[in-house]
C-alpha cells in the first residue's frame, strides 16, 4: 500500500473517519500550548518569538550623525578648515559660519553643522575646503530612527539576527521571548540500517537523516534522533522518558503487526487530535496529546508520506509552540493540470516557472528523488477531474510564504 512500511504487508484502505487536510493542520495548530514566557539574553533569544512589543526606550541616534566621511560645514562655502572631530568625542565645539571640521562617519557633528561635504567631494587647498554643500545633506539627525517610546516591534515577530542588531541599537540588552520549544524524534523499524547500502530484506533510514534538518528548519530545537527496534514496551519507554514538546514517532502509524504507536498511546493515556489525514500520500499520520500536554507526532514509514506529515501536522504544532499563527498557504497557477484525487488531497512536487508549478515526478510515498528536486509542493484539492490552481507548501519550514 501506499503508505506501508514493509512491503508485502497490507495496511488497508483509506479510513472514512481520515479527515481533511486542512481541518488536520488547523487542529494540530489548535492543540499546541505556546512555552511560557521567559527573558533571553540577545544571544539567546535569537529563533525565539516575541513575547511582547519592543519599544525603544531612547532616540536613535541620540545626536545629529555624519553619515559619511567628510568635513561637517556650517553655511555656504569655501570653509576653514580648522581641525577634526575625534572619534568618540561627544561634543567638539561649535561651528561659525564658514567654519569645517573633518568627520569619520558616525561621529556626533559639532553643533551649528548645516551638512557634511563627503571626503570624494572635498578639494582642500591651502587649509581652505570646497565642494557641494546642502542643508542637511549627510546628517542623521537626532531621533530619525526612532524617539523614546516608539514600539518598533510588535508582539509575535520571530527574532532573527536583524531584529538582535535593532536591540542592540536602542540599547537593549535582554528581550522577553516565547522560547523555542524541544523536537524529539524516534525511528523505529527492525528492518532498518543506518550506514551503507542495505541487504536483502533491509532498507536505509532515510528517515532519520531527514529529521533534524526539519526540525530546526521549523524553528524547533532539536534534542536528539533515537533508533528503536519495533517494541511497544521500548517505544511506551522511550516516550515516557523524553521530556520534548514534541515527540516525532517515524515508521510505527499505520496498522500493521510492527506498528505499535496506537496501542503505546492509549498505555500512557494520550488523547488522539488526529487519526489519519485524508492526503496523498501521509495519510496514516497521527497526532495525540499525553496527559501532561506533550504531543506525540505519527510519521508514516515511507520517507515522502513522513515529510507530508510533518509539513502538514508538525509545522502547525511547532508554529503554534512558537506562539506564531498557522502558515496561509498562497495560491498558484498549476501548468497543465494536475489530476484530483476524488476523496484526499493531494501533495504533489512542483517547480515554479513564469507559466506556474509544474510537477515534477516521483512523487510516490516511498520517493524523496521529487521533493529533492522541487521547489515546493503544490496542495491539490480533492475532486472529480483536474486542478488548474493550487497551493503552494514549502519544502523548507522555515521559508516565508511567497508574495503572491
Amino acid at each position: 500500500m501506499e503508505d506501508g512500511r514493509t512491503p508485502g504487508v497490507s495496511r488497508g484502505r483509506q479510513r472514512r473517519d481520515d479527515m481533511p487536510w486542512d481541518v488536520a493542520r488547523q487542529l494540530a495548530h489548535a492543540a499546541a500550548r505556546p512555552g511560557a514566557v521567559v527573558t533571553r539574553t540577545l544571544a539567546e533569544a535569537d529563533g525565539c518569538v516575541l513575547a511582547t512589543p519592543l519599544v525603544s526606550p531612547v532616540a536613535v541616534p541620540p545626536v545629529d550623525r555624519a553619515a559619511m566621511d567628510g568635513y561637517a560645514v556650517r553655511g555656504a562655502g569655501p570653509w576653514r578648515v580648522i581641525g577634526h572631530v575625534p572619534a568618540g568625542c561627544a561634543d567638539s565645539g561649535a561651528l561659525e559660519d564658514g567654519q569645517a571640521k573633518g568627520i569619520v562617519t558616525g561621529a556626533a557633528v559639532p553643533a551649528g553643522a548645516t551638512s557634511v561635504v563627503r571626503s570624494e567631494d572635498a578639494v582642500v587647498t591651502g587649509g581652505l575646503l570646497e565642494g557641494p554643500s546642502e542643508d542637511g545633506r549627510h546628517i542623521r539627525r537626532a531621533g530619525e530612527e526612532c524617539k523614546p517610546g516608539d514600539r518598533l516591534l510588535p508582539a509575535g515577530v520571530v527574532v532573527d539576527p536583524a531584529v538582535l542588531g535593532l536591540a542592540a541599537t536602542v540599547g537593549l540588552n535582554r528581550l522577553t521571548v516565547i522560547p523555542r520549544p524541544t523536537v524529539a524524534a524516534l525511528v523505529t523499524g527492525d528492518e532498518l540500517v543506518h550506514r551503507g547500502q542495505p541487504g536483502p530484506g533491509r532498507v536505509r533510514d532515510a528517515i532519520g537523516p531527514m529529521l533534524p534538518g526539519l526540525i530546526t528548519r521549523s524553528g524547533a530545537a532539536q534534542v536528539g534522533v533515537r533508533h528503536l527496534p519495533d517494541s511497544l514496551e521500548e517505544l511506551v519507554s522511550a516516550l515516557q522518558e523524553t521530556s520534548a514538546d514534541l515527540v516525532l514517532v517515524s515508521g510505527s502509524s499505520a496498522s500493521g503487526p510492527a506498528d505499535h504507536l496506537r496501542p503505546a498511546l492509549t498505555a500512557l493515556g494520550a488523547e488522539l487530535v488526529v487519526d489519519g489525514v485524508a492526503c496523498r500520500p501521509g495519510h496514516p499520520q497521527a497526532l495525540a496529546q499525553l496527559p501532561d500536554g506533550r504531543l506525540v507526532l505519527g510519521l508514516p514509514g515511507n520517507p515522502f508520506a513522513a515529510l507530508v506529515a510533518f509539513l502538514t501536522l508538525g509545522v502547525a504544532a511547532v508554529h503554534r509552540l512558537r506562539g506564531l499563527p498557522l502558515p496561509v498557504l498562497p495560491q498558484v497557477a498549476v501548468r497543465g493540470g494536475i489530476a484530483c484525487h476524488p476523496t484526499s488531497t493531494r501533495l504533489v512536487p512542483i517547480r515554479l516557472t513564469r507559466q506556474g508549478a509544474v510537477p515534477v515526478g516521483h512523487g510516490g510515498a516511498a520517493m524523496l528523488r521529487g521533493p529533492a528536486t522541487a521547489d515546493a509542493l503544490a496542495v491539490v484539492a480533492p475532486g472529480p477531474a483536474e486542478a488548474i490552481a493550487a497551493r503552494l507548501l514549502p519544502l523548507d519550514p522555515g521559508s516565508r510564504p511567497w508574495a503572491g
